[in-house]
């Protein structure tokens, strides 16, 4: 890792100061999850905060102990009554029950099967599970599988973290800042770690100040939509009999 960080360091100037002000990457793949809990939890944390979605998997998996997690073909069994008592949307329990019949299938490699393949293949074969798309997978790489060139474009932590880092005046477009990133590769995982770092270090004073800000296309801001206009007030006129 620390070889990594070098080569990282002599790319890029602005990650080299990143790199010096986060110091050394703590980025630790969680090997021995099985994809089928890694993606059921990225299903329940998805358009929740972290604390409400772990409440709701402390619920799930308390249906299934004393296992720490159920199989698929156990969760498919599973009646949605239940699913629905732990906090579960209907759209997420179909996600899940998707996932499980997918995870049964081989549609979604086991663990074994998943290091023998490239990365745009393990995101074409999983992205196909109801509810689940690139972003997702992304995470897997990085954080289960511990691939070293995934740049999560879409990631708005990932592109507040360049914003910030680089000195933009808005978010960069998911384009600009994968032609951008194309400068890190091998390391993409490894600079989006030290982006993540960046708001981290934004938020207590210690980013490093940066020189002038590279050209790269940003988002259009949205045009606050204009004040609606007050209605007349319709005066009806009544006449009197003579």
């Amino acid at each position: 890792m620390r070889r990594r960080e070098r080569a990282l360091a002599a790319r890029d100037p602005v990650m080299a100061r990143l790199i010096a002000a986060a110091g050394p990457c703590t980025l630790s793949p969680r090997l021995e999850r099985p994809p089928f809990e890694t993606l059921a939890r990225a299903i329940a944390h998805q358009q929740l905060n972290g604390t409400a979605a772990e409440r709701i998997l402390g619920r799930f998996t308390a249906l299934y102990a004393p296992a720490a997690f159920p199989e698929p073909a156990v969760l498919a069994g599973t009646a949605d009554e239940p699913l629905r008592a732990c906090g579960f949307s209907f759209a997420k329990i179909r996600a899940l029950r998707d996932l499980a019949d997918k995870v049964g299938a081989g549609v979604v490699p086991d663990t074994p099967e998943l290091h023998t393949l490239e990365d745009r293949t393990i995101v074409e074969r999983i992205t196909t599970v109801r509810g689940i798309g690139p972003w997702t997978v992304e995470m897997l790489l990085i954080f289960q599988l511990g691939r070293p060139d995934v740049l999560p474009v879409n990631d708005f932590g990932v592109c507040n973290g360049f914003r910030l880092a680089y000195g933009l005046k808005g978010m960069p477009t998911p384009r600009a800042l994968a032609e951008f990133g194309e400068r890190w590769a091998p390391h993409r995982s490894l600079a989006a770690w030290y982006l993540w770092r960046a708001v981290d270090l934004s938020r207590t004073g210690k980013l490093p100040r940066t020189g002038r800000p590279p050209r790269v296309t940003l988002k259009k801001k949205k045009r606050a939509a204009p004040p609606a206009r007050p209605r007349k007030r319709i005066v009806k006129r009544t006449t009197r009999a003579r």
